[in-house]
């Protein structure tokens, strides 16, 4: 496991967005553009990929520590500061339209699907044969071609 990949994790797990990334870089005095830390999430294969340094990924961390607990003078609850940060990345729920707004009716089979008994019951137990297993069928030659 790279920086990188340490980088896209925690990213993911504080729900935190490119410009709060930026801040909390702020926070230890190290500045980086939105583009540089986009690069750093990028896919391997793609050419504006970036490695991220040891330094940069050292100064975020120092800088999430400051961001998550605050400092002595201003100490803060870091399960206060996710929780502002779950409620940022939840989307926006969208107006309802007309269209939804209609009763859902419940849809009904109209075809009932039960089995009919059959009109001659005789008919079938003549089909019946005894089925064969398939292992019975197949001859083992161990490997070895033999003429028979």
């Amino acid at each position: 496991m790279n920086n990188n990949d340490i980088f896209k994790k925690l990213r993911v797990a504080l729900m935190l967005r490119d410009d709060q990334i930026i801040e909390i870089l702020e926070l230890v005095d190290f500045r980086m553009s939105k583009g540089e830390i986009g690069n750093f999430f990028r896919n391997e294969d793609h050419p504006n990929f970036m490695e991220c340094g040891d330094q940069v990924l050292r100064n975020f961390l120092n800088g999430l520590v400051i961001h998550l607990r605050g400092t002595k003078e201003n100490p803060k609850n870091p399960n206060g500061v996710i929780a502002i940060h779950k409620s940022e990345a939840k989307p926006k729920e969208f107006k309802k339209t007309a269209q939804s707004e209609k009763p859902k009716t419940e849809f009904k089979p109209k075809i009932d699907f039960k089995k009919k008994p059959s009109t001659t019951p005789k008919s079938r137990e003549k089909k019946q044969t005894p089925k064969i297993q398939v292992v019975e069928k197949v001859k083992f030659n161990n490997g070895k071609n033999k003429k028979s």
